[in-house]
């Protein structure tokens, strides 16, 4: 594994007219030729291999990467989610890495809002947009498979939801709306405050989060999924777990609390952070973090393939080297 270096990030600027891509492009479908402009999406559990096969196809293929990762966004937050190295990157341009401050949530209309930007700009300069990571509710959102509506904070509201327990927000979403309290089917999710705090939000303006599904996507999408045998996705997450151990992750959490991130806030960032949130609290040993941490993220995995199964358009493939991804690629580009 490469040091740990800082990751590059790059700017995002306003989504381009027409006018300003027109020339200077390669022979992707973009806005200036009147077609829908092609994306591709690379999907699957974590550790299965996305960021590398998403650099492998950007050297291919002429494209530029948009992380579509809930924490990678985080500045800080490198060791603890596995954010790609500027050496891992090979030269290739990444987008949503380190844009947003850990202390404050970042939401799926920011990241939509963002991720938009991003493609405008790759698009611009005649790069395939490639948008790689394992968070299917930001993904989703981008290509039009769920709305989410650009409610504004509600200091007032918040406030007071923020006493209550998340076993009671839990209680108040199912009355609000049952459809969303279905969609949080594990124990992270239901006990995600942040994330119970904002969907209560939104019923209390437009009465219930907009279901999946039924809306247009903006974009010629072509999925790819890697899903590796789960015994051979269990290994690579111990190595992985180990590996990032070694590399500092318990000095990463103790930087960030220093800079002024709450344990509470480092609990609600979930799975590495929460339990790095107890170990540095003393409510567990680091031995029990490891047991946790590897059952956790093993569990994490098997609900992300469980939600990406719903996707029909996924093609999968069981490794990120198989060489048929690539000859679909460049049958999809030909269209």
């Amino acid at each position: 594994m490469a040091p740990m270096a800082q990751p590059t990030t790059f700017a995002t600027p306003a989504s381009p007219s027409v006018a300003l891509c027109e020339g200077g492009l390669n022979g992707y479908n973009t806005l200036a030729m009147g077609k829908k402009q092609k994306v591709l999406i690379i999907v699957g559990p974590t550790s299965s291999g996305k960021s590398a096969l998403a650099v492998e196809l950007a050297r291919k293929f002429s494209g530029e990467v948009i992380s579509a990762d809930s924490r990678q966004v985080y500045r800080g937050l490198n060791i603890g989610t596995g954010k790609i190295t500027k050496r891992e990157m090979k030269g290739v341009p990444h987008y949503l890495l380190d844009v947003a401050s850990p202390k404050k949530p970042f939401s799926a209309h920011d990241y939509v809002t963002h991720a938009t930007r991003a493609i405008g700009n790759i698009v611009c300069r005649g790069k395939l947009p490639i948008i790689a990571g394992g968070t299917g509710l930001y993904i989703d959102a981008l290509t039009g498979r769920i709305a989410f509506p650009d409610v504004p904070p509600n200091p007032a509201l918040r406030a007071g939801l923020e006493k209550k327990s998340a076993a009671e927000l839990f209680a108040i979403l199912e009355k609000r709306d049952p459809q969303r309290a279905k969609t949080m089917n594990s124990p992270s999710e239901r006990n995600n405050k942040v994330r119970l705090i904002r969907a209560l939000e939104i019923t209390y303006v437009i009465g219930r989060v907009p279901k999946s599904g039924g809306l247009r996507n903006p974009h010629d999408a072509l999925w790819i999924g890697i899903a590796p045998p789960l015994k051979e996705l269990e290994k690579k997450i111990t190595i992985r777990l180990s590996a990032r151990i070694s590399r500092g992750l318990i000095g990463e959490a103790k930087r960030l609390h220093t800079s002024g991130l709450s344990y509470k806030r480092m609990e609600e960032l979930g799975l590495e952070y929460r339990a790095l949130a107890r170990l540095l609290r003393g409510k567990i040993t680091r031995a029990q973090m490891i047991e946790e941490l590897n059952r956790a993220i093993r569990k994490y995995a098997k609900r992300q393939m469980v939600y990406w199964k719903r996707n029909m358009d996924i093609v999968w493939f069981e490794k990120p080297t198989d060489r048929n991804i690539e000859g679909v690629i460049q049958n999809w580009l030909k269209n």
